[in-house]
Formats: C-alpha cells, sequence, structure tokens
C-alpha cells in the first residue's frame, strides 16, 4: 500500500525517502535546522528546543550568516508530524528572530550489517 502525500515541497521530500526503501511506519531520526542571527541566539534557543524534547545541536556554515541550531527528534515520518514540528520550531524561534528551515533525515535503513 502506497501513502499519498500532498503536492508540496513536505510531500515530496517523504515521497523521496519513502522511494529510498525507508520503513515510513517505523521511527528514525529527524532533523529539523532552526536559523538564528548568532551564537547567543542559538545557544538560547538550544535550551528551549532541548525543553521541548528536542536534542539540539548548534552548526555554523563559514558561508552562510546566522548559525543553525539542529533540532533533532526520533519519530514516525509523517506529513502531519513534519508540518506540526515545523511550525512549533518557527513558534519557539520567533521571539528570539529565528526560523524553522525545513527538515531532512537519514532514513531508518541499517547500511551496517550486525556482526
Amino acid at each position: 500500500m502506497s501513502i499519498e502525500y500532498p503536492n508540496d515541497a513536505d510531500g515530496d521530500a517523504l515521497r523521496r525517502v519513502a522511494s529510498d526503501g525507508n520503513g515510513m511506519a517505523k521511527p528514525m531520526s529527524i532533523d529539523f535546522p532552526v536559523v538564528l542571527a548568532d551564537e547567543d541566539l542559538a545557544h538560547q534557543f538550544a535550551g528551549v528546543a532541548k525543553s521541548h524534547g528536542y536534542q539540539p545541536r548548534l552548526y555554523k556554515d563559514e558561508e552562510a550568516e546566522g548559525w543553525d541550531v539542529i533540532c533533532v527528534k526520533e519519530m514516525i515520518l509523517t506529513y502531519d508530524t513534519v508540518i506540526a514540528m515545523q511550525d512549533e520550531l518557527n513558534d519557539l524561534s520567533m521571539p528570539l528572530g529565528g526560523y524553522s528551515d525545513g527538515w531532512g533525515t537519514a532514513g531508518n535503513l541499517n547500511p551496517w550489517p550486525k556482526t
């Protein structure tokens, strides 16, 4: 049975994750980057994200302005949850001038055989 996703950027990304062979009914680690203007704001937001169940890590791309707080959540990947997480992160970061900048995942395929 194939899952139907909306025809938008998130739906397209979900179709790619599914077509790569990932188990869409199994949890996977999802990265939600949130962009903030500077390191101090990124540290502040990391604390907020952690208090809301995310595992934050800071990232600075030397070629880009601002800092990313990568907010990681282990979850079953659905369209509704992806939209809800991005909305939540937008709402949480807005007081600090931040915004959610999409999402990504390595999926849940196990490329390493057990020995």
